[in-house]
Parts: structure tokens; sequence; C-alpha cells
């Protein structure tokens, strides 16, 4: 039987890595693990995806400050007594899919659909010192190591490139040169390494002082809302974090272990999430509007961003919903002040900059649609920002800077990246 070149230098090249995989101490358990990453390229991988991330993912949650920096404190708290110094960080998230992660380097997220799934203080230690063990235990790079051994190929020194999958919830708005982010995010961790980060992960919220009968109440929950088939759950943190009753037990015995003493915080967390679970149906409104929008019944989207609206006035993100259902039905000037109001309560989110350069470049102003797309692609660089941008360009006369926006969206799939290609060919130019 012969054996191709082909597979001959497959062979080797898994070989070659193989032997080259070096082993790195677990910081956290102590054990010596498979490594093909170091300490520099998690802090350089949680630093260029952290911010773009969270942009991806529905932006930084800013209609209550005082229940981040709460979250935040509470995340502190815990990551203190983590067995690996981190610069630690922690966001709440401004998207109704219930889950939570974290990135190499420390920097971790947390939706706030999953805060209003739970009940208590010490179930928000109980999931925040879950992440903090993933990121101290180096659970990131140890996935993407063996990942690469699997696939005969690895990165060393630097980041993935490539187009991620257009976004759902708004539509082709894909992340240049953010695969390697996604996949941090959204992989499946091993039975060890979530083990790992409920055992240690309940150790830290002990000794911040918190009842480690917190993480059985949040196993308990996580176990009913996997039965009862949630499906937001399961796009979001059960994807990659599988509940389980065996997990449950497990963190009984912790918890008996530790002893079942200290802060519950049933109370004040009650009062803290107390605006946000007033929220909810503005919120509810909100998904049901983005649900029609992309069913293509502009008129119940703009329905439910009315009456989002009339319970908060100032969350931008039902202000961009209104917009969009307008800018659906070519109302461009009323989708306009839709999205003025949207930038005046938040300026953060690439989405809202995106969106108004978006209809400002259809009434031809492309001054004000330059700016917005600028803007738009200084947050998170889409294929939807470049491509406009492009158009913007060309219109005009700046026929270089043309060429150079469409190419870029020219690498992403889907309908953009066609329109992307087809207006390169319009003015002569191959696609790159």
């Amino acid at each position: 039987m012969k054996t191709s070149i082909v597979g001959m230098r497959t062979v080797v090249v898994a070989l070659a890595l193989i032997t080259a995989a070096g082993c790195a101490v677990n910081p956290v358990t102590g054990k010596n693990e498979l490594s093909l990453y170091g300490e520099d390229w998690e802090m350089q991988v949680g630093e260029q995806y952290y911010a773009p991330l969270r942009q991806q993912q529905g932006g930084d949650f800013v209609v209550d400050p005082e229940l981040v920096r709460y979250v935040q404190e509470v995340g502190q708290r815990v990551a203190e007594h983590s067995d690996r110094p981190l610069p630690y960080e922690f966001q709440v998230l401004n998207s109704s899919i219930p889950n939570a992660w974290a990135l190499p380097g420390g920097k971790i997220s947390i939706n706030r659909g999953l805060l209003t799934e739970m009940e208590s203080e010490a179930e928000l230690a109980a999931v925040l010192g879950h992440e903090v063990v993933h990121a101290a235990a180096r659970h990131g790079a140890t996935a993407q190591s063996r990942g690469a051994l699997v696939q005969g190929a690895v990165i060393l020194g630097g980041v993935a490139v490539g187009v991620a999958t257009e976004n759902e919830q708004y539509g082709a708005v894909a992340m240049l040169g953010g695969m390697l982010g996604a996949q941090l995010i959204n992989q499946s961790y091993s039975r060890d390494a979530e083990r790992q980060s409920d055992y240690y992960g309940t150790r830290y919220m002990h000794e911040a002082g918190y009842n480690p009968e917190g993480a059985v109440r949040l196993q308990e929950s996580f176990v009913r809302l996997s039965e009862g088939r949630n499906p937001g759950f399961f796009e979001g943190l059960f994807a990659s974090h599988p509940p389980s009753p065996e997990r449950v037990e497990a963190n009984r015995r912790r918890a008996d272990e530790l002893g079942r003493e200290g802060i519950l915080g049933e109370q004040r967390y009650q009062q803290m999430i107390a605006r946000l679970k007033s929220l909810e149906p503005a919120y509810k409104a909100h998904d049901e509007g983005r649900k029609a929008l992309a069913e293509g019944d502009h008129q119940t989207a703009l329905n439910k961003a009315e009456q989002a609206l009339a319970i908060e006035s100032r969350e931008a993100i039902f202000h961009a919903l209104k917009g969009d259902a307008l800018a659906s039905n070519e109302r461009y000037r009323d989708a306009e002040r839709a999205y003025d109001q949207a930038l005046r309560h938040d300026q953060g989110w690439f989405y809202q900059h995106l969106r108004r350069g978006m209809v400002r470049s259809e009434q031809g102003n492309h001054n004000g649609a330059r700016s917005d797309l600028e803007a738009s692609l200084e947050r998170l660089p889409t294929a939807q920002g470049h491509f406009y941008l492009g158009t913007v360009e060309r219109a005009s006369g700046n026929r270089d800077r043309a060429i150079e926006q469409f190419r870029i969206a020219a690498q992403a799939e889907g309908e953009i990246g066609q329109r992307a290609r087809q207006a390169l060919n319009d003015m002569g130019v191959v696609a790159q």
C-alpha cells in the first residue's frame, strides 16, 4: 500500500509538532499539561480580542452602570483568590442570551441575560469564579494546543486570520480577523477543564467569603433549565459549559468539604438587579422585534421598538431597532433620527455608527457617512463597514480608497463579499 507524499508530509508535520510541544505547569492544579502557547500569547490574545468580541456580542451594557460596577466588584473579590495573578477584567454585555466566557489573560464577560437567571450574589460569584479558573488554569491555551496538533498546524506568536460567520441577530456583520477569538469563547472545554473550574472556582468564591451553596444552587438551576430545553441557554452558556447531574453532585460534595458557610447575598443581589428585572418586558419586546425584522415583518418590528422605548427610552438598542425598521422601509431620514437617539445614549457600540453611516450614504451625505463608518470600523472591523465606506469613497471620487475598502470587504463570504467583488469588477479591478 502506497502512502501519498501529502499524507507523509502531514504525518511528519504532526510528529514534529508533538515532538516540539512542550509541557507547562497548570498554575491552578500544579500538574504538567500540553502547551504550545506561552503566557505572552495568552496576554496578546486577551488584549487583542476582548474589546472586539464584546462589540460583536451586543456591546457593553451601559443602562445600569451601578449594576455593572457591582458585578465587577464581585468578580475582583473572587479573582483576588486566584492561584494566578492576571490583569482580570469583568464586563457585562448587552445581550439577552444567557452566557459567560473568559479569554486567556483574565478577560471575562457575562451577559445581562444570565444575570436575570440567578438568585443570589453567591451564584454570581460561582459563575465568575468558574470563568476565573478557565483563565488562571490556561484552559484556552490548552484547548488551542490540542486543536493545533489535531489539525497538524499551529500559529506561533500570533493570531489566526479569517472571516467569522455573519452575526445572526444583526445581519451581515462579519468580523474580519476574528476567527481565533470566536473559537476561544465558543469552544467546548474538556470534562477535566470543567471539573477543575467547578472545583477551584468554588474554592475561590469560598475564600472570598461566599457560601459554596451558591455553586450548588447554580448548577441545580442549570440542570433544570437544560431539561426544559431553554433555547437561549443552548445558544449561550450550555453550548460551551454543558450542565449535568454529576456536576451538581460534585458541587455538593465540594460544598460539604468546604463547609456551607459565608455570604449567600440573596437580598442584595435582588436589589442590584431590580432595575434590570423591571426592564425584562422591554428587552423581550426588543428581541421579538429583532426576530420580526429578520422575517421581513417591518411593522411588527417598529411596533415592538416603540413598545420597548415606552418602558425605557435611554436604551440605545431600542432606538437602533426602530432605526432598522424604518430603514427597511426606506424611511432614511426617520431612521437617521432614530440612530441619532441611539448614539446619544451609547457612543461605544459599533452598530449605531454603522447603521447611521449606511442610511447617510443612501441619502448622499458622504461626509457624514464617512465619519460614522470610520467610527464603526474603529470599534469593530466588519465587512459591511468596509463595503459601505468603499461606496462612499467611490461616490466621492476617491478611487484608490474605494478599491482598498472593497478589497477588504471582498474577503467576506455571503452577500456583502459578493457585492464587494462585483464593485471591484465594475471598476475594472481584480479582487485580491
